[in-house]
């Protein structure tokens, strides 16, 4: 069974006073809930993991499950470059009541692929959560070839993966390796029709943050056979996607939602304010899409 289908918003953490801000938290989760999100993740990039310390991730996940109490699915992120380290983010995970795990490639340490196959089969081992694997090697610098996912798609647990490699041939191929029983979700918003059209069952995306609505009935209308429909949201979101990534996500992302009333526009370095070259870009781009922004 499928964890989720259809839009999964990389949920962004809100900090206020260097400090996490709970209550903006809360009025993300219910915001997007009620604007038709299928699934959060939580503490992925997109939620600066990278920068909260594992009792604040953790913190943060067992506050998302409770709020979102069982009405969609929450997906917490349990990817590090240590793999006892991310079998005891994997169990903790587990015990705060999330509905599976997203596991990015390990980063600076890297791995062979049989050492992706060892590392991710050893945390599989140790949760019964599904998996959902995390490739994007822009960021880490490690790609999992095609061959590899097929492997460990034969870990019952190992049900899926978010592919951010850009690469549409190898998406393709882990498409043809892994067939329908495997999960396909696009990790780049720009991608997600043309990975839906190969068989992707939907994103876990960036641009959910702010229309949360249109990415939902983007990919709803894909799955249900509305495909025109689909592509032309798609184009649509094209100029949008283009300044949320103006720089480093979620760098212009948070300052969206600042914008938008939504969270405080904080970071923690190293992320740092954009330049306000990228924020002329993102509030033109907002106000051209329809969003309404100060």
């Amino acid at each position: 069974m499928s964890i989720f289908k259809g839009s999964g918003v990389a949920l962004v953490t809100p900090f206020k006073d260097g400090r996490i801000d709970y209550d903006a938290l809360e009025r993300l989760i219910e915001w997007h809930i009620e604007e038709g999100t299928d699934a959060i993740i939580s503490c992925g990039t997109t939620g600066e993991a990278s920068t909260l310390s594992a009792v604040e991730k953790l913190s943060v996940i067992e506050f998302t499950v409770q709020k979102v109490c069982g009405r969609i699915p929450v997906i917490a992120g349990a990817g590090t470059n240590d793999t006892s380290h991310s079998m005891y983010l994997a169990k903790e995970i587990q015990y705060a009541g999330a509905d599976g795990l997203l596991v990015v490639t390990p980063y600076y340490n890297k791995a062979t692929q049989k050492g992706l196959i060892s590392h991710y089969n050893m945390i599989a081992d140790y949760t019964d959560l599904p998996i959902i694997l995390y490739s994007v090697k822009s960021r880490t610098g490690l790609n999992i070839e095609p061959e590899t996912v097929k492997e460990l798609s034969k870990h019952p647990n190992i049900v899926g993966i978010k592919e951010a490699s850009g690469d549409i041939s190898q998406i393709c191929r882990i498409a043809a390796l892994c067939g329908k029983n495997f999960d396909l979700y696009s990790g780049n918003d720009d991608q997600t029709i043309p990975i839906m059209s190969i068989g992707g069952i939907g994103c876990i995306s960036t641009v959910a943050n702010i229309i949360p609505k249109d990415y939902h009935q983007m990919t709803e209308d894909f799955l249900k056979g509305r495909y025109k429909s689909a592509a032309k949201l798609q184009l649509k979101m094209v100029p949008l996607i283009r300044a949320l990534f103006a720089e480093v996500n979620p760098i212009p992302v948070k300052a969206a939602l600042h914008m938008m009333g939504k969270i405080e526009k904080e970071y923690r370095l190293p992320m740092c304010e954009p330049s306000n070259q990228t924020l002329y870009q993102l509030y033109d781009e907002m106000a051209k899409y329809g969003l309404k922004v100060k």
